[in-house]
């Protein structure tokens, strides 16, 4: 088990495969740890360096008291990194893992030289939105929501699997003070101005049937940043790693390809 310690936070990550490979560095959504890219990393190209972590205020990462804002995460990330000697990585983040990887790109080019950005947005929702399911965590706690998020999350196929139940003890295992304060962070993101600065190779990629971050929403974003472009995965949900994890390997490593990250 891995942990670094940061100073103010202990986060826990992975950093597997080629150690001088070129590096490749994995970002969650809310509400799940590292193992969201189990079964993507499975089917990577050899070669690459393959780094995962838990966010701050999940998996087996330290949970401080919430909120969080988008800064804070933006900066463990970089700090990890920085702790890890990781420059030049291809970062990959999904939800808000995604704008993580926006605001890292922003801040800290030296470390980012493509993007992808996969079920998110440079703003999702309203701050209000966010509001109210924080609430409704401080009231009755991540379970109450479980069932709502399972159907933003999987399409009705992968949501009647024995594995969706792994993932929604996954979510309501997090901690409370965890998923409130990336809440917290989202609500309080809107990175459209600085994103549309950026100049990097980026892909996009939509699940058909995401509840969460539609493909137009998906589509905006990406758009922002010219020379991009977008793959839709169809009958995938909010999590296409999970549900489809053949056909998001498979596009991940064809950019990984186009980007000079990964051989031929």
């Amino acid at each position: 088990m891995l942990m670094a310690d940061l100073g103010d936070i202990r986060l826990h990550y992975r950093d597997e495969g080629a150690p001088d490979g070129a590096p490749v560095v994995f970002v969650n959504s809310l509400g799940t740890d590292l193992r969201l890219w189990d079964k993507v990393l499975a089917l990577m190209p050899p070669g690459l360096r393959l780094i995962r972590f838990d966010k701050r205020g999940h998996g087996l990462s330290d949970a401080p008291p919430a909120p969080y804002a988008m800064g804070t995460l933006v900066r463990d990330l970089e700090r990890l990194l920085d702790h890890l000697g990781v420059r030049e990585a291809v970062v990959v983040g999904l939800s808000i893992g995604g704008m993580i990887a926006q605001g890292l790109a922003v801040k800290r080019p030296d470390l980012v030289r493509a993007m992808v950005l996969s079920n998110t947005a440079a703003k999702i929702g309203t701050a209000e939105m966010w509001q109210e399911r924080i609430a409704a965590v401080e009231k009755g706690g991540i379970e109450a929501l479980a069932d709502a998020v399972m159907a933003r999350w999987f399409p009705p196929g992968f949501r009647e699997t024995a594995e969706c139940a792994g993932w929604r003890h996954m979510l309501c295992r997090t901690p409370a003070q965890g998923y409130a304060g990336c809440c917290a962070a989202i609500a309080g993101t809107d990175l459209m101005t600085p994103t549309s600065g950026l100049r990097l190779p980026v892909l996009g990629i939509a699940g058909s049937e995401d509840g969460a971050t539609p493909p137009d929403l998906v589509r905006e974003t990406v758009a922002l940043i010219p020379g991009s472009r977008v793959a839709l995965i169809r009958g995938a949900g909010h999590l296409p790693c999970v549900d489809q994890p053949a056909a998001y390997a498979a596009e991940l490593a064809e950019f990984l390809r186009e980007c000079g990250h990964a051989g031929a």
